[in-house]
């Protein structure tokens, strides 16, 4: 693994515009002078390492749902922070074996040592189209003789053959969002389902209504929605006053994936796992032995509420409005130095199977909303 400097195209930023990434303005910092998405520099592997991680991928993607198992059998779900009401339609989700769609890990990963889990976000993972088409687009534009570690679209139009229910599937963002980045990255995986055959609409969360004689949720036509996929955490879909009647539909991401996007997975997986050379210690609401450790909230995103402590008393700490439910502290691990930043692996997984890659970039010590994107290539 390793990273090299190359020259922008010289129409990059309406190039990227043209197949999706309408939002690198909208989400990024203005201050900023570094852009969201930076071909200037990108990395490179060699076949036999991406390999290797993929191999990576698909074991802890495994332990993930060893995990969930764990948890449904033995009934922890305080650990989790999950309401009393919520635990049996995860049981009965998951003994169902309700299909899910597509995940990412984030990873630590310096070319040298194990890959480390730092968090699975299985429920809303975003840098999804960036990493299936901006980036593929880029290697075929500048480096089209070298491959890439990116079949991301093929599985999701795959899986979506695979779990296809006969009637119209919703595909549904909020419009909360004012970057405009999960309107694309919903509209992205409408796209791959389409090209697999699924009947799609396009609807808001906000627009999603309930027919009380019905008793079904139904769109702005009244027409039932019978498979909601959405970009919306689960988290957020059961404190609403219609949480209660999530039953009456099937989703995508289906409710046992809340124990997944959470990350007291990270003190679970460490329990069932302990030592594995690809998880790092975590423990629930304190640091036990730890002396260098992260602090995450159960349900943080984007790096916010978040901090880092150090032997020395060195403490760094982001802002936010997350940890109501509690914390887990991580061991420290820093992410490594590649020129002065700090990459940090997104691996893709699409049903059950290792799927590509996306990397972000910080100066910082954590990946926030400063980060930004690059993009990779194998050179062999």
């Amino acid at each position: 693994m390793r990273r090299e400097f190359c020259d922008p195209r010289a129409d990059w930023a309406q190039i990227i515009e043209s197949q999706g990434l309408a939002y690198h303005r909208t989400s990024h910092p203005e201050h900023l002078r570094r852009p969201y998405w930076d071909e200037s520099v990108h990395y490179v592997f060699p076949m036999d390492e991406v390999l290797a991680l993929e191999s990576v991928v698909e074991e802890l993607h495994q332990m993930c749902l060893a995990a969930v198992e764990h948890v449904v059998s033995t009934g922890r779900y305080d650990v989790f922070g999950i309401p009393p009401w919520v635990r049996p339609l995860i049981e009965a989700s998951w003994r169902r074996r309700d299909p899910h769609l597509y995940g990412r890990f984030d990873l630590r990963y310096d070319g040298e040592g194990p890959a480390k889990l730092l968090e699975y976000n299985a429920d809303t993972p975003t840098a999804l189209v960036e990493s299936s088409i901006i980036q593929w687009y880029w290697l075929q534009d500048v480096y089209p003789g070298d491959d890439q570690w990116n079949s991301v679209h093929e599985r999701l139009v795959d899986r979506w053959k695979q779990i296809a229910p006969p009637s119209p599937v919703h595909f549904a963002w909020t419009t909360e969002d004012e970057t405009g980045e999960e309107l694309m990255t919903v509209a992205y995986l409408q796209e791959t389902a389409e090209q697999a055959g699924v009947r799609a609409r396009a609807i808001a969360m906000e627009d999603v209504g309930w027919h009380s004689l019905k008793e079904r949720f139904v769109d702005l036509d009244e027409a039932e929605i019978h498979t909601l996929c959405k970009l919306y955490p689960w988290e957020w879909i059961v404190a609403e006053p219609f949480g209660r009647q999530v039953p009456r539909a099937a989703w995508i991401e289906p409710i046992w994936k809340m124990l997944l996007s959470n990350k007291a997975l990270l003190v679970v997986l460490w329990e069932l796992y302990p030592d594995h050379p690809n998880l790092l210690p975590a423990f629930l609401g304190t640091p036990s032995t730890l002396t260098s450790y992260v602090r995450k909230p159960l349900l943080g995103r984007e790096g916010a509420s978040m901090s880092i402590v150090t032997p020395e008393g060195v403490r760094t700490t982001t802002t936010g409005e997350y940890g109501a439910e509690g914390f887990v502290y991580q061991e420290l691990c820093p992410l490594p130095d590649f020129d002065g930043e700090h990459p940090v692996l997104g691996a893709w997984v699409v049903g059950d199977e290792s799927a590509g890659l996306g990397i972000r970039e910080t100066s910082g010590l954590i990946t926030d909303d400063t980060s930004s994107f690059v993009p990779h290539r194998i050179d062999d």
